[in-house]
């Protein structure tokens, strides 16, 4: 390893494990880490099934409650992600000013954002495992885990754009009751094939099901997710970087 890459951790790592406890010190976010997932697929599940039944779509309630774990990490990582970004601008410029400089900021707390993600993500997979089995577990564990990242991405994008609290956690809301609802299986509409979390959703629902998925599937699952974690990345640097 070289030096210069031997600093950048150096320096990363002390800032994204702080970020991290930032976070996971308030016992409410404890408690809605564990208590969400479980809400999720043990509730959510069910309205999943009945709301596809009136609009038409074929989701069996097997794959209803592998798929809400899906949505569980969703929800918790883009909120989490959100806040990380618009309730610490100020500081995280700060930080940048004070010579840690914005790439290094932003490095930080994509880092814990994905840290917290996947501490979400593995609740939902055991809340999942628990409730019903899985058919296919390591499929449904990185399926659950890409929910999660491209959430991440979501919310740091609109935590960089939009200010307030209120405002971005209702666009947050919108958009996951827009893609939640529209996922596969839930309409006979085909309209909304091209939400983010599509491939991952095909991915879930055919590994709680014990079904096999196409390579297409985890090609577009992936490249979402890569693609998710450049644009998370992108929104910590602009809010390191720019003025409130």
């Amino acid at each position: 390893m070289r030096r210069a890459d031997l600093q950048l951790l150096t320096a990363v790592l002390p800032t994204s494990l702080a970020f991290t406890r930032e976070h996971l010190r308030a016992p409410l976010t404890l408690v809605l880490l564990i208590a969400i997932p479980v809400f999720f697929v043990l509730i959510f599940a069910s309205i999943l099934g009945d709301f596809a039944k009136a609009l038409g779509g074929t989701l069996a309630a097997q794959s209803a409650t592998a798929i809400s774990a899906g949505w569980a990490a969703a929800f918790l990582s883009g909120t989490l992600a959100f806040f990380q970004v618009s309730s610490s601008r100020g500081a995280d410029r700060r930080l940048s000013a004070a010579g840690l400089g914005p790439w290094r900021v932003s490095g930080a707390r994509i880092s814990a954002a994905l840290a917290i993600g996947l501490t979400v993500s593995a609740v939902a997979f055991l809340t999942l495992l628990l409730r019903s089995g899985i058919g296919h577990p390591l499929h449904a564990a990185v399926a659950i885990a890409s929910f999660a990242v491209i959430y991440i991405g979501l919310g740091a994008l609109i935590g960089a754009f939009v200010k307030g609290a209120l405002e971005g956690s209702l666009l947050i809301v919108f958009l996951f009751s827009v893609d939640a609802f529209s996922s596969p299986e839930m309409t006979s509409n085909g309209s909304f094939a091209w939400t983010p979390t599509r491939s991952a959703a095909n991915l879930l629902i055919a590994a709680g099901g014990g079904q096999g998925s196409p390579g297409a599937d985890w090609l577009g699952m992936a490249a979402v997710a890569a693609g998710s974690i450049a644009v998370a990345l992108g929104a910590f640097w602009f809010a390191a970087r720019t003025r409130a």
